[in-house]
């Protein structure tokens, strides 16, 4: 038996002895005992009762066979703000807050904004909390990915501040339309071998990937963004590392103006957009 599978342990014990990074073992123990980081350091002697200890050896195992501490505590913070998370919603990650950024500040105020395969509703909820005067519609056509954004919507909000909508793309808009559309669709190409790896081998795999070249959701939010669009309306998109030049020749070929990409902090192109002017 590991020393970390007996009982009668500490939180300095399980710090010590934990076979996961430091980070990972508080962010379990805090899941499990409530305790804040700041109440794990000053109450280190802090005896771990049997039923969390058992809790702890069971998410212990579970990070150690790879799944994600996100689905393990069903939490993760993103801008600044925790958010629920499931199985059943990608994992909300930092290289998207470009995104949130960019839709900030290119909404005009008081107007109509749609986030478009909005998962947890990460990124509609970081917009709506951040700027009141905006009016959001956040869609998805998974039900298991909307209860989750309910909820989220729910946590941070008032429930009139985002209104979450079942469809397929702009199906359920059809006749709607908004000053800004924003999306992190899915774009890894079907079969690359990272779906395989890490974390991504527990998430959504419709949320992953469109099953072919990685370019099919951008074609369809492209095509019918300008008769949802307001007049000067942008068009803001998250992709691959790669995808950069693609998804800005898409944007060119449907007519819109001032397409460009914009870097994350590692330096990659990550959002690409353009702003549709009607004649």
């Amino acid at each position: 038996m590991h020393a970390w599978q007996q009982d009668h342990l500490t939180i300095a014990d399980y710090e010590r002895l934990s076979p996961l990074e430091k980070l990972e073992t508080r962010i379990l123990l805090m899941a499990v005992t409530g305790l804040t980081r700041i109440e794990l350091i000053t109450q280190s002697d802090y005896q771990i009762n049997l039923a969390q200890h058992l809790a702890l050896q069971t998410l212990i195992q579970r990070r150690l066979d790879g799944e994600p501490i996100a689905y393990l505590t069903g939490e993760r913070e993103f801008f600044g703000l925790p958010f629920f998370t499931s199985p059943a919603v990608l994992i909300p990650r930092a290289d998207t807050e470009l995104l949130v950024e960019l839709a900030l500040s290119h909404a005009p105020e008081n107007s109509a904004l749609l986030d478009m395969g909005t998962g947890s509703g990460a990124i509609a909820v970081a917009i709506a909390h951040t700027r009141s005067d905006l009016f959001v519609t956040a869609l998805d056509i998974s039900p298991d990915a909307l209860a989750i954004a309910q909820k989220n919507v729910m946590r941070h909000l008032a429930p009139s501040r985002v209104r979450v909508v079942h469809s397929d793309w702009y199906a359920d808009v059809e006749g709607q339309v908004f000053h800004t559309i924003v999306s992190n669709p899915p774009y890894i190409v079907k079969d690359d071998p990272h779906l395989s790896q890490g974390d991504l081998r527990f998430e959504p795999i419709n949320a992953l990937t469109d099953h072919g070249d990685g370019l099919s959701a951008y074609r369809t939010i492209i095509a019918g963004a300008p008769e949802h669009l307001a007049s000067d309306g942008w068009l803001l998109m998250e992709h691959g590392y790669h995808q950069a030049d693609e998804v800005r020749q898409l944007l060119l070929v449907r007519g819109f103006v001032q397409v460009q990409s914009w870097r994350d902090l590692a330096g990659i192109e990550r959002v690409s957009g353009g702003q549709f002017i009607s004649n």
